[in-house]
């Protein structure tokens, strides 16, 4: 086997998955942020769903390939395992398409979680209707090539985020995050807590409405955060 071609990493615990799913990819960019992850860990805007509805999180299987080449990406499909999210850093490529309904099937039947691609993917009906969450910079028809090998399961750049085989991979309808594996509870501690504060905050917003539609006094709507900056600036 070529020497770019590395094994599979190790499946990130399923707790953890269910756990990150619990949480937008939003509330996990704020973890990473609080925690100094670069980049809040999140890919481009570009990098967005096929469908809205799509979320999804697993262990990143990762493709590093250029110029339209789907040659690796076929070869590390017919790899994968069930758990994995297939990462693929296809440098933005935007003038061929890197899969189309065909490979997204056989990802599928294998039980791969998701598909993400720093490219242009095609069949953008037929995707959608496998239910199989796609991440993709864009849709374009034009064919695939098949030249080089590519690496798999090395380091990559996707979506300008870095991404080692193994870091938890999760996305949803604002796009795709990458936890790095050492990291991944801290992250989730981090995000629970901007969660339990994003519910009282809700809390605070829904009492200020009941209390000026029924003409009673305001309280105070302002985070404290807010007021105390305010403070600061004299």
């Amino acid at each position: 086997m070529n020497d770019t071609y590395k094994k599979l990493p190790p499946l990130v615990d399923e707790a953890l998955v269910k756990r990150a799913m619990q949480f937008g990819t939003a509330t996990l960019c704020d973890g990473m942020h609080e925690i100094g992850i670069e980049r809040d860990g999140c890919m481009d805007a570009a990098v967005m769903p096929l469908d809205e509805g799509f979320r999804m999180a697993g262990t990143a299987s990762t493709v590093e390939t250029t110029d339209g080449d789907n040659f690796p990406i076929h070869v590390a499909i017919y790899q994968s395992k069930p758990g994995y999210v297939l990462v693929i850093d296809g440098k933005s490529c935007m003038d061929r398409a890197y899969l189309g309904d065909l490979m997204g099937g056989a990802a599928k039947a294998i039980g791969i979680n998701a598909l993400v691609v720093d490219g242009c993917v095609r069949d953008k009906v037929g995707l959608k209707q496998l239910g199989l969450p796609v991440f993709a910079r864009g849709i374009m028809q034009a064919s695939p090539i098949k030249k080089e090998p590519g690496s798999i399961n090395c380091p990559i750049i996707c979506g300008g985020v870095s991404v080692n085989p193994g870091d938890l991979v999760v996305g949803d309808h604002d796009g795709v995050v990458v936890i790095p594996r050492e990291k991944i509870e801290a992250v989730l501690d981090a995000a629970q807590k901007k969660s339990s504060y994003e519910q009282k905050r809700r809390l605070a917003i829904a009492e200020y409405e009941r209390c000026r539609e029924a003409g009673e006094p305001l309280p105070n709507l302002a985070p404290a955060w807010v007021t105390e900056m305010l403070g600061n600036q004299g």
